[in-house]
């Protein structure tokens, strides 16, 4: 019996180690647009997911936050790397890693239930961290600061891509989307 499961964790993490192998790199241009169709959205961590398999409550976790290290914890399946997926991608990880071990059709879903913060600085009235809303542009991005202050530059706008390991700023318009983990920062205008 000892030996069995023993084969059972080998295969499994084998094959986990495989699913995570074919998931595409994260870029800032990859994050720079909304999401059209499926979701686009890499996890990272601090964003907080919920994990449901139908039918099975012990396999379903509520309200997991990634670790440092881009993470989850999941019964059955141990830690799961899940830096860089989307949500689909982790659901076919979960979906694999259960399916003939434990079940035999497990049908998955994977929600984020809070994304990381966004950043904003300079010019703006509240800066600070901000909670991530989908489709947020910088526009939006500076309302939920308390909006711009009389002396700032709207054609003066900056952005840290969170996934860019350069930490480049990247000029910015009103209407250029924001990330999760993207610091904005607005400049003040001299006349």
């Amino acid at each position: 019996m000892g030996f069995l499961r023993l084969l059972m964790v080998w295969v499994l993490s084998v094959s986990l180690a495989y699913a995570q192998s074919d998931v595409p790199s994260l870029s800032g241009n990859d994050r720079a647009a909304p999401a059209t169709g499926l979701s686009t959205y890499r996890l990272a961590a601090g964003d907080v997911i919920t994990i449901r398999v139908l039918g099975e409550d012990d396999l379903s976790k509520e309200k997991i936050r990634l670790t440092d290290a881009g993470s989850v914890s999941y019964p059955a399946l141990g830690e799961v790397k899940v830096l860089g997926l989307t949500t689909g991608d982790l659901e076919r990880i979960v979906t694999s890693g259960l399916k003939g071990r434990y079940l035999v059709n497990p049908k998955v879903s994977v929600q984020i239930e809070e994304y990381r913060p966004f950043y904003i600085n300079g010019m703006v009235d509240k800066p600070g961290g901000y909670p991530y809303q989908p489709g947020l542009t910088v526009r939006k991005a500076a309302s939920l600061a308390g909006g711009f202050k009389e002396r700032a530059s709207v054609n003066k706008i900056s952005i840290i891509r969170d996934g860019d390991a350069s930490q480049r700023s990247q000029k910015a318009e009103l209407n250029t989307f924001v990330m999760p983990g993207d610091i904005v920062t607005v400049d003040e205008s001299f006349f």
